[in-house]
């Protein structure tokens, strides 16, 4: 779990030395012998850090490939589009329905298998059709430490990740992108909008426009990094303990509470132990988490 500082990620030394600059060689070799890459792009830390690293080795034998769908918020889509842009990436969305998935809106353990197993064929019949050789995706070492059932569609479809398979920290990969001058190098940690649900409650349409009106309510205030889990119809808002004092004000409390309970939630506490990644996982046994 990444550690925060007034809601941003505390990065231990903001230049990178010279063997975190050989690591990133390293990376750009490794890319540039797949012979061409379809980068799986999320505009997060992880994946725009991929896709440069991608795009210095291969140049226009990269393509990125974004998913859209109702538990991806419209703001981290258009920043998919504009950094393609800019960098003269070619581009494809595809519509990645999770509800239509059978069995996803129960919301089971192995939700997130489901999800990017669905996810990961749809951008291999992309890259088939255009010569693509590999797919690569953005997990790094950090992602090794929770409950990510999407590891293992990534493993059954032989999907190459760079980045762990190199050993890139999350902590590494934003001192190079601020060394890179990538704006995402202190960007907030996301995940789709289906991780805000306890494991069994029904994912719905409805409630994931919930969550997410929610989230850029709270983004809206100035508030960083955080996240807004959906227990039927109470909102468990997660911020950096840092964060409290402010969120504690009265004016902000209130006009918290007042836009929540527009958006349909009934109650609204915050988490005390704040934010942190994987939380809806806490209450997993040791049995369920081996589901798979």
């Amino acid at each position: 779990m990444e550690t925060l500082l007034n809601g941003y990620p505390m990065i231990s030394n903001e230049t990178p030395n010279k063997l975190l600059l050989e690591k990133y060689s390293q990376l750009t070799e490794y890319l540039k012998s797949l012979g061409s890459v379809a980068v799986a792009f999320s505009s997060g830390v992880d994946s725009t850090f991929l896709l440069h690293a991608a795009k210095e080795a291969l140049g226009d034998q990269v393509i990125a490939v974004t998913a859209s769908s109702c538990s991806f918020p419209e703001r981290e889509l258009q920043e998919t589009k504009a950094f393609c842009s800019e960098h003269g990436i070619q581009h494809f969305i595809v519509k990645s329905e999770e509800l239509e998935i059978e069995g996803f809106s129960r919301n089971p353990v192995n939700r997130c298998y489901l999800c990017k197993h669905e996810l990961f064929e749809k951008i291999r019949a992309i890259a088939d059709e255009r010569g693509i050789k590999e797919i690569v995706e953005g997990s790094n070492l950090d992602d090794d430490g929770d409950y990510r059932p999407g590891l293992k569609a990534v493993a059954e479809l032989n999907i190459k990740s760079p980045l762990r398979s190199i050993g890139f920290s999350k902590e590494q990969i934003r001192i190079l992108s601020k060394y890179l001058g990538l704006p995402t190098w202190n960007k907030q940690s996301f995940a789709c909008l289906s991780s805000r649900f306890p494991y069994g409650e029904e994912i719905t349409e409805k409630k994931l426009k919930m969550v997410d009106r929610a989230e850029q309510f709270l983004i809206d205030l100035g508030f960083d990094q955080l996240r807004v889990r959906i227990h039927d119809k109470i909102a468990r808002i997660e911020l950096a303990p840092s964060e409290f004092d402010r969120f504690m004000e009265e004016k902000i409390r209130r006009c918290v509470h007042e836009e929540f309970r527009k958006i349909g939630f009934d109650y609204i506490a915050l988490d005390i132990l704040g934010y942190r990644t994987g939380s809806m996982n806490e209450t997993l046994s040791d049995e369920e988490k081996q589901y798979l």
